[in-house]
């Protein structure tokens, strides 16, 4: 009996005085719906029969709530068999001996045996059945007779006086079952105290505070769900988890129709209006007076069905949805409908009104865009994307015309961004072509080029501020801002001054834009001189103070491609890691495209090029649509890059066949695809296919002036392309440019341009030059390119006679390959040494690591450029030290590791601290 220790004495103190001392009684049993009553009867019935009492049962229904003695009927089929007279109707005076009768027959059965009479919902007991049960109370004062009576405290039923009739007789006691209190809610719990008494005593105090505390926390849970109303409390124990599932939804529609017959009208109008669940909205909405609607409330708050004090509507989501859906679909519409007139009407906030029109799908009012379009900014204010983009939706299809079309369409894609990139580029489709139709003004087509800007698309926000540009937008018309502004919240350091005209090339003709416009490719450049000398530095403080939100994600986006492409992909990567992360708490699928995406080129940048195939395939799964967008198709490219480099092809072309938007080529993200197609064409053999990718690259990004071969190094593509068809010459006049744009200084750029154009030299220049490559890769950090790049220097040793330093080599290259994923490499540098064997034979006579972790930084940097393959009098060349020093060094370093020399050093050694620029 859910644990009511006070009412369970009472009880056991009355049926004591009846059975035990001949007293009678009379008990009145009142509750809410659901707190107990039923139950309290069973368990007065049960205690009773076990102290040898005679127990008679009834109880009164809806349905024969119109039959004149039909509960008395049913005490009378329950007696011993001829113990009751049959109960009768006739006239007055009749009636009146009827029911001494019936009284003095049950005062003759308590002469031999204690009689106690259950009656149960007495307010649906028939007026008749009560007037005798009115009569038996009287008369059976002092006879062994306990007449248990339970009903609501809301409904008075067909005879409101008799409970006033009642409460007059001398041995009347009164009972109110209340709802639980959180206290006995986690006494509900099973076996809550065993399980913290067992944890205490077996992970220690500190451990059972915990499962004590968590205890707490679940029955706070459970109240919060269920208000302490026991029958709710008992359904809600057997869904799974105690989690408001099937059970839980029953006991609260059971609930709400045992409430009264006007209750399934006024509960479906509290589920529409849920906060706006006022005394006159129900009574307007449900058709009921208010006052009906007051008692009706009070009744729903007893049994604890509704919210608690400072909310309004039902107390659980789950609750008001169980009352929703058994609507039907035309009737619950209609309903909202009507909420959303009664809000709009009260002076309601936009999103209350809002969120009743998109319940009703309805937007036929003349009102209802501008509140539509209003509580979608309110929600995005919010933190509450998925609403504001529901309502935009609604809003979207409700537009008049194509201008305010194009309007709703371009905000809706700037929101939808946020979880599916695919449909955010999808949604200006329809603004792009009325754009192109000359049917937007000035107020959309800024918004218009600031979100193509945003996505990447380069083109396309261009031809939309030429067209910006012939509307005649003058400053000090109002209109004369930047078009681009909202996307310009970063540091200005983060938008170059020359992008947008060619970088180091020819340029094409200039874009006519708006004289105030900042070009769209200057929001994916990188700083030029002098800023970048500061710009690496700047991005890192800026990301420290960012937070992410839908203002702030391509500033942040920009800073960190800054980071990555101008610091080094080592400083970038736990920054992507973070606002990644932050992206994936917030369940923002189209953030992850990108800060995910960047964090799939960071790690391909560094060599982890499993790392980067499997960021990548994770972004491409929590995408909504994995099938289609720019944004995806970037990411995409990642990991067919990162593929072919394990050596991967059949599934590097499996990515590779996904679809592809058209025009993707002339946004930025499109450029990532060419690239990568143009790596799986070299892969198998279609040089000619490759070259084409790689060139249209690069006339594209000369022509937006991002030409930046530190974030696309297309020269370098080209010219391998070239080589593998024996252009040669081109070869080399495409990687001679590389060396003269401003990023020829980038280890990274250097090393993969010197590495290329080593093999067009003889063997000598080769050896020196792939020498450089190598030093120059071991500063970016790129590990797989360090491992191609000493890959051929070990060949080029063998081929001017050095085998001992080239096996020192091709062991540190096959090492390197080995730890970056790339197999076929390793293949290619130790033919059939690409097995757990061989890596087995590697590090077989490596020396412990703690020896290792003993030497000096000094040390430590001779010992690397050793393995690297360099000579002593290289090594102290490099280092700006003698010849001398460097032997005393390695001197050092063979004792402490116990090796007899060069060929002992271990092939997995880094460097301690980073190498100096």
């Amino acid at each position: 009996m859910f644990r009511r220790a006070e009412e369970h004495s009472l009880l056991s103190a009355l049926l004591d005085g009846c059975c035990a001392e001949g007293n009678s009684a009379l008990v009145l049993v009142e509750g809410a719906v659901g707190c107990g009553k039923s139950e309290f009867l069973e368990t007065a019935a049960e205690e009773a029969e076990r102290r040898g009492a005679l127990v008679l049962r009834a109880a009164g229904t809806p349905a024969e709530r119109g039959h004149p003695l039909a509960v008395l009927g049913q005490l009378t089929e329950d007696a011993p068999a001829g113990a009751l007279p049959p109960p009768s109707a006739p006239g007055t005076a009749e009636r009146v001996g009827s029911m001494r009768a019936f009284a003095a027959a049950v005062r003759e059965l308590s002469t031999s045996v204690p009689v106690v009479i259950c009656v149960d919902d007495l307010h649906h007991v028939d007026e008749l059945s009560s007037r005798y049960l009115l009569h038996l109370a009287r008369g059976t004062r002092r006879s062994r007779v306990l007449l248990v009576l339970a009903g609501s405290a809301h409904d008075r039923g067909a005879d409101p006086l008799l409970r006033t009739e009642l409460l007059r007789l001398p041995h009347f006691v009164p009972l109110r079952l209340t709802r639980l209190g959180p206290e006995a809610v986690r006494a509900m719990l099973p076996d809550a105290t065993d399980s913290e008494a067992a944890a205490e005593a077996e992970s220690g105090a500190e451990s059972g505070a915990g499962a004590g505390a968590g205890a707490v926390a679940e029955a706070d849970r459970l109240y919060e769900a269920t208000g302490g109303n026991p029958l709710l409390l008992r359904a809600l124990l057997q869904d799974p988890q105690a989690c408001p599932g099937e059970a839980y939804a029953q006991a609260v529609l059971a609930c709400l129709h045992r409430c009264g017959p006007a209750t399934d009208e006024l509960a479906a109008a509290i589920a529409v209006l849920d906060d706006l669940a006022t005394p006159a909205h129900l009574a307007r909405l449900s058709g009921a007076t208010e006052a009906a609607a007051d008692r009706a409330l009070e009744a729903l708050a007893a049994a604890g069905l509704l919210a608690p004090t400072g909310r309004r509507g039902l107390r659980h989501p789950a609750a008001r949805a169980a009352v929703l859906d058994r609507l039907d679909p035309a009737g619950r519409a209609a309903l909202h409908r009507e909420a959303a007139l009664l809000a709009r009407a009260s002076g309601a906030p936009d999103t209350a009104v809002a969120g009743q029109l998109l319940a009703a799908r309805h937007t036929g009012e003349e009102w209802a865009l501008p509140v539509l379009r209003s509580a979608a900014d309110q929600h995005l204010a919010q933190g509450r994307p998925d609403r504001a983009e529901a309502l935009l939706r609604l809003a979207h299809g409700a537009c008049p015309d194509d201008a305010l079309r194009a309007e709703v369409g371009i905000r809706l894609a700037a929101v939808a961004g946020r979880t599916d990139p695919a449909a955010a580029e999808h949604h200006l489709a329809a603004p792009l072509a009325a754009a192109g139709a000359g049917l937007l003004g000035p107020a959309a087509l800024g918004p218009l080029a600031r979100t193509l800007a945003a996505q990447g698309r380069i083109d396309e926000s261009v031809e939309v501020l030429e067209r910006l540009a012939a509307a005649d937008v003058r400053p000090g018309s109002g209109r004369g801002e930047d078009p681009l502004d909202g996307l310009s919240a970063f540091p200005r350091w983060a938008v170059s001054a020359r992008a947008g005209a060619p970088a180091d090339a020819p340029a094409a003709p200039p874009a006519r834009l708006p004289r105030t416009a900042v070009h769209p490719a200057a929001l994916w450049a990188l700083p030029v001189e002098p800023e970048e000398s500061t710009a690496a530095r700047s991005a890192e403080l800026f990301l420290r103070g960012a937070t992410l939100a839908e203002g702030t994600v391509e500033p942040v986006a920009q800073a960190l491609r800054t980071l990555l492409h101008l610091d080094g992909a080592g400083r970038a990567l736990p920054w992507c890691e973070e606002f990644a992360h932050r992206a994936a708490l917030r369940e923002a699928a189209g953030w992850q495209a990108v800060f995910g995406g960047l964090l799939a080129e960071a790690r391909l940048r560094l060599g982890d090029l499993a790392g980067a195939a499997e960021t990548a395939a994770e972004v491409l799964s929590a995408a909504p649509a994995p099938g289609g967008g720019v944004l995806l198709g970037a990411v995409a490219a990642t990991r067919v890059r990162a593929l072919l480099a394990m050596g991967r092809l059949e599934e590097a072309g499996a990515v590779l066949a996904r679809p592809v938007p058209a025009g993707a080529a002339r946004s930025v993200h499109g450029l990532a695809h060419l690239r990568a197609r143009g790596h799986h064409a070299l892969a198998t053999s279609r040089f000619h296919a490759a070259l084409g990718d790689f060139l249209d690259i690069g006339r594209h990004m000369k022509r937006w002036g991002l030409d930046r071969p530190r974030v696309l190094p297309w020269r370098t593509d080209a010219a391998e392309a070239l080589l593998r068809l024996g252009e040669a010459h081109q070869a080399e006049r495409f990687l001679a440019d590389q060396l003269t744009t401003r990023d020829a200084a980038d280890p990274w750029v250097r090393g993969t341009t010197l590495r290329l154009r080593a093999s067009l030299r003889e063997p000598k220049e080769r050896q020196a030059m792939l020498s450089r490559a190598v030093d120059e890769l071991q500063r970016s950090g790129d590990r797989y390119e360090l491992a191609r790049a000493m890959a051929d220097f070990g060949q080029v040793l063998r081929e001017v006679g050095e085998p001992a330093r080239a096996a020192m080599v091709e062991r540190r290259a096959w090492h390197l390959a080995g730890e970056c994923g790339a197999k076929a490499l390793c293949e290619r540098i130790l033919p059939g040494h690409t097995g757990e064997g061989a890596a087995a034979v590697d590090t077989a006579d490596a020396p412990d690591a703690g020896l290792v972790a003993s030497l000096s930084e000094s040390e430590r940097r001779v010992a690397l450029l050793a393995v690297h393959g360099d000579t002593n009098r290289e090594i102290a060349r490099k280092l700006y030290i003698t010849v001398s020093t460097v032997e005393q060094h390695l001197t050092r370093v063979y004792r402490k590791l116990n090796i007899p020399g060069r060929q002992g050093l271990p092939v997995d050694l880094h460097p301690g601290v980073p190498e100096p620029a």
